[in-house]
């Protein structure tokens, strides 16, 4: 699984990148975690506000951090 977490690294993109982590961690879930902090890649995925969580290429939220079941949801496969 590859998880990338878009924004500037503001206290937001910090949180998400941190709930993302607790979230694999409590679930025994492996893969990488990105922080892409580049505009340029960001605006590959056409968000509006950040952050933004892509889980395998695919974008599931954007300009809100979503809560630990929600981020469950996207993880487990």
């Amino acid at each position: 699984m590859n998880v990338k977490v878009l924004g500037s690294g503001c206290s937001n993109c910090k949180r998400l990148e941190e709930r993302v982590r607790k979230v694999m961690r409590e679930r025994g879930l492996e893969g990488e975690v990105e922080k892409v902090t580049d505009y340029a890649e960001m605006m590959r995925w056409n968000i509006l506000k950040t952050p933004g969580l892509v889980v395998d290429d695919v974008l599931v939220a954007s300009g809100r951090i979503p809560n630990d079941d929600e981020l469950a949801g996207w993880l487990v496969k």
